[in-house]
């Protein structure tokens, strides 16, 4: 194996794309605090006696390991199931209702795809502490608010109770979900694969599709269109069960239409696997954004910005006399809140100096020489237009913070 390479699912993030990375979290972040959600973060490791019995059949997708002191752990594979733990540990701390966000990465040993990855980013919200359907309407809520002002304007939620499908075993559930992806037949196939007779199965299809919304949708939906969703970001789909086994409620995904590689999040009400967990009655719910799919969305349909460079302008070095004030000026301008970089070899030609500052897109370059330091002023060299400027520190600084 080449070892200057990473593992199978597994990826690096040169600085545009962690940077595209960050303006994503931030976003989602301050939009979900301005629904009143708070950060919190979990550690990576995890008893393995935490997750197991919690996920369904996808627990074989574990990255579970004995440590060196003989402990049965498990890297992250959820960020619900530990902040169950959190809310069970510091359930005297915290002020209910409350609201949690939190962005970390999980780990799930499957096999790589479009969109699915080894080692992945999500970004959850989830509201404790109160049972009506209200709660679940509120983080529907926030999840259209969320991709409506990232841009997306034809997302859509689309929503189910597990309330209406307690008639039909997990194994059924859990193919019923992929109708989508492998088609009836395929439905039917994977529920005999699953030990279900193809008479129940045909029967438990049949039944999915009769399934009308109850009260519990209906009161979600009136919340989202008293909340100013139009209707379209919303509807009922009986097919739709979610696949962990502790989804209980209201449960919906979020789709992007023209999106190929599936859902970009999925969220429901646990309040079961908060009570087996802590054994608290403490009623959750929420959702898990997929991070990463919503990035690649996002790039998809050119919604991300365009140029994260952050910097502003580059100070550059005319000679190893001119050090110490450049690293002055360098020091003044960025004391003014404008993101400045000093070339950090003062014996570099100036030529390459401005073929960095081009290769990376910093829009202006400050050059000053034996001239301009007589005059008590600088270059200032727009990159895009190749154009300069002899201007003080002072009227740069008035300048740029203009721009």
């Amino acid at each position: 194996m080449n070892t200057i390479q990473t593992l199978k699912g597994f990826r690096d993030f040169l600085p545009r794309d962690a940077a595209l990375r960050n303006f994503l979290k931030n976003k989602m972040a301050e939009i979900t605090s301005s629904w009143g959600y708070e950060p919190i973060e979990t550690p990576t490791l995890e008893p393995l006696e935490l997750f197991a019995g919690e996920i369904g059949e996808d627990e074989k997708l574990f990255f579970s390991f004995e440590d060196q002191g003989g402990r049965k752990v498990a890297l992250r594979y959820d960020q619900t199931v530990p902040t169950c733990r959190v809310i069970g540990e510091y359930a005297n701390e915290l002020v209910f209702p409350f609201r949690r966000y939190q962005v970390q990465s999980v780990f799930r040993a499957e096999k790589p795809q479009r969109g699915r990855y080894r080692e992945f980013t999500q970004f959850d919200i989830d509201i404790f502490g109160i049972a009506s359907p209200d709660a679940d309407a509120e983080a529907i809520a926030v999840t259209l608010d969320v991709y409506t002002k990232l841009g997306f304007h034809d997302v859509c939620v689309i929503v189910n109770n597990r309330d209406l499908l307690k008639a039909l075993p997990y194994e059924a559930l859990v193919a019923i979900d992929k109708v989508k992806k492998i088609g009836e037949d395929g439905v039917i196939n994977d529920m005999i694969a699953k030990g279900i007779p193809e008479e129940k199965a045909q029967e438990y299809l049949k039944y999915i599709k009769t399934v009308k919304p109850d009260r519990t949708i209906q009161t979600i939906f009136g919340y989202l269109a008293n909340a100013g969703f139009k209707d379209s970001a919303y509807r009922f789909e009986p097919t739709l069960a979610r696949s962990f086994s502790y989804s209980q409620g209201p449960i919906w995904e979020v789709v992007l239409p023209g999106y190929s590689a599936g859902s970009v999040g999925g969220g429901e009400r646990y309040d079961g696997m908060m009570k087996r967990i802590t054994g608290k009655d403490i009623p959750a719910t929420g959702i898990a954004f997929g991070f990463d799919r919503t990035m690649e969305a996002l790039i998809e349909y050119n919604l991300a910005p365009v140029n994260r460079q952050t910097t502003q302008v580059l100070v550059s070095v005319f000679s190893e006399n001119v050090w110490e004030q450049a690293i002055k000026i360098s020091s003044e301008i960025r004391s003014a809140q404008i993101p400045t970089e000093l070339f950090p070899d003062p014996r570099a030609k100036l030529e390459r100096q401005l073929k960095y500052a081009d290769r990376k897109g910093i829009p202006y370059v400050i050059i000053q020489g034996p001239e301009e330091t007589k005059k008590g002023v600088v270059k200032l060299k727009d990159m895009k237009n190749q154009s300069q400027e002899e201007l003080t520190v002072e009227e740069i600084i008035t300048k740029l913070k203009a721009n």
